[in-house]
């Protein structure tokens, strides 16, 4: 389907709290002029949020917050989710990002959106980076899933919208972690192509990582489908690429967007803390 919708750069808002910095036309903006350890006003409030439903990824640089700041600052946008399998002793609420020289896998190295497999989807993450590796890498990589779908082909479109599909934990923590602390592992059927609830825009919701299969086809149909528009999602021209400095902060839509960490940097250090924002079932 032809994508007729202007560039972000091309129609621009005018923020009177905040400064917002595109990084590129499709996805991906600095915001500057704010102290997040500091409450935020109801004028600041918006002006975020609008930047991130326009850009869809918002980045913020040299922030220094505490816990407890970092949950106020999630909990402006929603009531905090907590993860199935991780979660900080003491605060439920934060998941650690760990990766030293005694990793084996980090988290999020393919692409994905946060805990698809839950029936109700994680509507954003707030991702505080305090300690990046001395000598560069570990990027977080971000691509625009309107756009995905919106550049599809008319007739692709109008197989893959009313399809669903299984989003399965068990593809993500088999071996890793079991069961949840409330029992097993989630397990959802959602939409090929989900309606976001507050732009009403249409974007692909499936992922690498949870997608299982499409509903109602044969596994082979599924791959293919599946593959089709993994690899069509990931093309360049949907992406952002950010880099990550000691206290800068990254806030992204799960419900638009997908992210893939770059893990490039082993032995080296890369710590952070995140907090996850519910969300509602796509």
């Amino acid at each position: 389907m032809p994508d007729t919708r202007p560039d972000i750069a091309e129609n621009r808002v005018n923020y009177r709290t905040i400064q917002v910095d595109p990084l590129t036309p499709t996805i991906g903006a600095e915001i500057a002029g704010v102290d997040l350890s500091q409450p935020l006003s109801e004028l600041q409030f918006d002006e975020i949020h609008t930047a991130l439903m326009r850009h869809l990824v918002i980045f913020f640089r040299d922030q220094q917050i505490t816990i407890e700041q970092h949950k106020a600052f999630g909990r402006r946008f929603g009531e905090l989710d907590i993860h199935p399998t991780s979660r900080m002793a003491g605060h439920p609420e934060i998941i650690e990002i760990k990766a030293d020289e005694n990793s084996k896998y980090i988290a999020g190295e393919v692409w994905h959106s946060d805990v698809t497999a839950s029936p109700t989807p994680p509507m954003g993450s707030i991702l505080y980076m305090h300690k990046t590796p001395d000598n560069g890498g570990g990027d977080t990589l971000f691509v625009n899933m309107y756009r995905a779908y919106d550049t599809l082909a008319e007739p692709v479109c109008k197989m893959i919208d009313g399809m669903t599909a299984i989003h399965d934990g068990d593809r993500v923590w088999r071996g890793r972690q079991k069961k949840t602390v409330a029992g097993e592992l989630p397990r959802s059927e959602h939409p090929v192509v989900r309606v976001h609830p507050e732009t009403g825009r249409r974007a692909l919701f499936v992922n690498r990582n949870f997608t299982e299969q499409i509903v109602g086809v044969s596994r082979l149909e599924s791959d293919a489908i599946l593959d089709m528009l993994y690899r069509h999602s990931e093309r360049d021209d949907f992406k952002c690429r950010f880099k990550w400095r000691p206290n800068s902060i990254a806030f992204w839509d799960n419900r638009c967007t997908m992210h893939l960490a770059m893990w490039d940097y082993y032995p080296q250090k890369r710590y952070g803390h995140r907090v996850t924002i519910a969300g509602t079932k796509p």
